[in-house]
């Protein structure tokens, strides 16, 4: 019976953490969120391979939801501080590009910022390959995308330089 109480704790305690990482996570999309494209960001001159608007958004929720269960699994095991810690950190810049990129129109902050946020990824997956390799893959989509949007920040940043 020990055991049972044992496991259902366990169980509870990691239903728990879940939640956690995934309300750290929305919490970041909804800062994110916060700070919408608007009639700036429609006057700007795009290349032809800008995304629709509507992509963004569910794109955005499942990466969210992924670097979440990522989280989860390497807090699973055992030493993850360190990794945990530089999950958190990356996630500072990624709540702050919307806010420089489509609140104050500062495609150049951005730009800085979405490279720090490119580095903090990386240096994140790393840490979680030595504790969960399935946790880092599942980070591999959100680089993907970080790092396309890199390279469209840079163009529209290029293309508008003088607005």
């Amino acid at each position: 019976m020990a055991s049972t109480d044992a496991l259902s704790r366990a169980k509870t305690k990691s239903a728990l953490a879940l939640a956690g990482f995934l309300l750290i996570s929305y919490s970041v999309a909804v800062i994110g969120a916060t700070f919408t494209p608007g009639a700036w960001y429609a006057g700007l001159i795009k290349p032809s391979w800008n995304p629709p608007s509507w992509l963004f958004g569910p794109v955005w929720t499942l990466l969210y939801g992924m670097i979440a269960v990522a989280a989860w699994r390497v807090w699973r095991v055992k030493d993850s501080q360190l990794a945990l810690c530089m999950w958190a950190l990356q996630l500072l810049p990624n709540a702050l590009w919307s806010y420089l990129f489509f609140g104050a129109h500062r495609m150049d902050y951005a730009l800085v910022d979405i490279t720090f946020l490119l580095v903090g990824i990386v240096a994140t997956m790393g840490l979680f390959a030595q504790r969960d390799r399935i946790a880092a893959l599942l980070m591999l989509p959100y680089l993907a995308w970080v790092s396309f949007a890199t390279l469209l920040n840079w163009t529209l940043l290029r293309l508008n330089w003088q607005m």
